[in-house]
């Protein structure tokens, strides 16, 4: 008879970086570890809660405040960066700047020395899911999986751009990318498959019927069939590379 695993409560910790400390949430559960990158909106209760489903399927997880360089700091109201284009670019331009793929290339290992296990799962969303890949990429041989969900960035024309890093890859990748985005269109959606398979990279790369920042429940454009959907596929993908 299997004995059940305690799933642990959510603790508070901070991770050294190079360039500061991070605030981080982590679920110290026995399973394999999970790097969380939230979204653009910032730390707050909603994104937390992906992080906690994420705990619950048994997974140990660690999700680090990305916007660290603030300092303390409130999230805006995710209606207003939906509905006003002012308040839009008030915040991304005040984040913009420190979130760069530099900045966040130094954070990354960092966060994965805190982890200090040789093989792990990272997802992120919008943002956050250019830089799992970016992880994936520069953590060959640590990063086992990398999912990214409504994401941004993939497919740039910049010498950086994520998707000319497949060749790098060697974790299964899987990609969900929002309808009626910008950020990632179905030519990049595309662009970004043919680099994977070109390179020999195990992924699926997809569209979801939902817009720019379904997966958190406090945006308005929240879907929670497609929500639902997304974490039936990131545990499909997790599974199959750490719990084989």
């Amino acid at each position: 008879m299997k004995t059940m695993k305690t799933l642990k409560t959510m603790k508070a910790i901070e991770i050294t970086t190079p360039d500061g400390t991070a605030p981080t949430f982590v679920w110290d559960n026995e399973g394999a570890s999970i790097l969380v990158l939230m979204d653009g909106i910032g730390m707050r209760p909603a994104i937390r809660d992906v992080a906690a489903k994420i705990a619950d399927h048994g997974y140990r997880v660690v999700m680090p405040d990305l916007f660290y360089r603030l300092g303390p700091y409130t999230a805006p109201e995710p209606a207003s960066l939906f509905s006003d284009p002012g308040a839009g670019k008030a915040w991304f331009g005040r984040i913009g700047g420190m979130m760069t793929t530099e900045n966040v290339r130094k954070d990354l290992g960092a966060y994965l020395d805190y982890i200090a296990v040789p093989r792990v799962g990272v997802v992120g969303y919008c943002m956050g899911g250019r830089f799992a890949i970016v992880a994936a990429a520069d953590y060959p041989d640590r990063v086992a999986a990398a999912a990214a969900y409504h994401p941004g960035g993939l497919v740039t024309d910049k010498l950086d751009s994520p998707h000319l890093l497949a060749p790098k890859i060697r974790a299964k990748v899987y990609v969900g990318g929002a309808k009626n985005d910008a950020q990632f269109t179905p030519a990049m959606k595309d662009t970004l498959a043919a680099a994977l398979n070109e390179a020999g990279v195990s992924n699926t790369v997809e569209m979801y019927d939902a817009m720019h920042g379904w997966v958190p429940n406090d945006t308005p454009v929240h879907d929670e069939a497609e929500t639902a959907r997304h974490y039936q596929t990131m545990f499909a993908l997790f599974d199959s590379a750490l719990k084989a």
